[in-house]
């Protein structure tokens, strides 16, 4: 049973690397590894009989109904223009300084972060407009490259975050089964709100990393001229609006106020509100945003099942107890199980998505982690920080993606690879701070929630 269940999770890996779709492949594959058990006696079919019920708990799911509502908010803003006002602001402020211009992008990328978490329209956004800003002045091509492609990142980690939300989701559930499988029939919950608050205080300290890697790496000799050339923005009329919004949103879940499935609410009314009161959303830019909303949503959704199939099938081999039997028998505990987890979690990276890697990986290590007496948020925060590595690493960094998508054609993509790889190393040197001092990510959910 246990060869089957590590042969099931190297096929769904195989297959997910042909480029199959991700919910078809990880529900199919899973489904015939299941029939195949059956005829060969080595999987239980009643295990089969939890589907319709797991399948029904996540569409009846309240947590995660925050996650269509921050989709839409984050679309809107991006639709309504706001994070190009935001970069022309930042610009205006900065623009006479040494490394002005990168400083903005790392600012703006945090202000975005924070209120769209879209790293695809973030980064397609700031390389159409601050990309040719930058190499205009003189700025290094993989300096500019890799300091739009790592601030894009930064709506993996800061809240509010899709990723952080699916994570919540995933966490939740873990923590309490290996609380009853430590025999605590009382279980205490972890949830999306927790790890919005863990993971302030590393978002913070990632973007004043990315500011003074920047401040140093920049040449001395760039051109400090303002081009008259370029449109001017109200600078607070721009800042203000977003910065209302993200104070709504994370306020109201840290005061206390709202759950996070509530404050999204909140932001995408306010988003909607905000783009009408700037005349630059339109009901055809809303249907447009309300379409795209939907299927990113059900994207999410439809993997989100298939990883429950896969999950249950996997435990149905023998899987979890395999992989406790595994992490127990390894010399040095709790430290070289989570070095072994986070070393996995980072080489999948570089071949899957954060998703992928949230519904399929995390899953089947976090309960077996959790059960050893790790911190949840402690683990969520170090997981979320992990996979935002995923995004930068080359060949199949979404974010390397979209830039390259939108760079000019002289721009070569070695070039895009060179200017994120000092990002990476950085994220890697905040994981070893947060493994070192987990009182980085549990000081402040401790001093909010007690």
């Amino acid at each position: 049973m246990e060869f089957m269940a590590l042969l099931l999770f190297l096929v769904v890996c195989g297959v997910l690397l042909l480029g199959y779709p991700v919910a078809f492949s990880l529900a199919g594959t899973s489904l015939v590894f299941a029939g195949i058990g059956i005829l060969t006696g080595t999987f239980d079919a009643s295990y089969l009989s939890a589907l319709p019920s797991r399948l029904f708990g996540i569409m009846n799911n309240q947590t995660l109904l925050a996650v269509p509502l921050f989709v839409l908010m984050g679309i809107v803003l991006e639709k309504s223009k706001v994070a190009e006002d935001l970069l022309t602001a930042m610009a205006q402020v900065f623009v006479r300084y040494k490394s002005g211009m990168a400083l903005s992008v790392v600012f703006v990328g945090m202000l975005l972060a924070a209120s769209t978490g879209i790293v695809g329209a973030t980064v397609v956004t700031m390389g159409l407009l601050s990309l040719p800003s930058m190499m205009k002045k003189g700025y290094p091509t993989s300096l500019a490259c890799g300091s739009i492609c790592a601030t894009g990142t930064l709506g993996q980690i800061i809240p509010p975050s899709i990723a952080l939300v699916l994570l919540g989701d995933v966490l939740s559930g873990a923590y309490q089964q290996a609380q009853l499988n430590m025999g605590i029939f009382s279980p205490d919950s972890v949830s999306v709100g927790d790890l919005f608050v863990g993971a302030i205080v590393p978002g913070l300290i990632l973007v004043v990393l990315y500011a003074i890697y920047v401040l140093f790496a920049t040449p001395s000799d760039l051109s400090n001229e303002i081009d008259e050339t370029e449109e001017k923005v109200n600078v607070f009329g721009a800042l203000f609006p977003p910065l209302m919004l993200i104070i709504m949103v994370l306020g109201s879940i840290l005061a206390g106020f709202a759950t996070p499935t509530e404050a999204a609410g909140v932001g995408a009314t306010g988003a909607i509100l905000l783009a009408f009161a700037r005349q630059k959303l339109d009901w055809d830019k809303l249907k447009a945003a309300a379409l795209d909303s939907t299927k990113v949503t059900s994207m999410i959704f439809l993997i989100l099942i298939g990883a429950s199939i896969f999950s249950l099938i996997f435990r149905g081999f023998g899987g979890e107890e395999m992989i406790h039997s595994l992490f127990e028998q390894l010399p040095g505990g709790v430290f070289t199980a989570m070095l072994i987890v986070m070393v996995i979690i980072f080489i999948l990276g570089f071949i899957l998505d954060f998703i992928e890697i949230t519904f399929v990986v995390v899953p089947l290590v976090a309960p077996v982690l959790l059960t050893m007496g790790v911190d949840p948020i402690w683990l969520g925060i170090m997981i979320a920080v992990n996979l935002q590595t995923s995004f930068l690493t080359p060949p199949f960094g979404f974010a390397l993606f979209y830039l390259r998508g939108v760079a000019a054609e002289t721009i070569k993509t070695t070039e895009i690879y060179k200017g994120v790889a000092p990002f990476i190393l950085i994220q890697l040197g905040l994981l070893v701070v947060m493994a070192i001092w987990p009182e980085v990510v549990t000081w402040l959910p401790t001093l909010v929630y007690g």
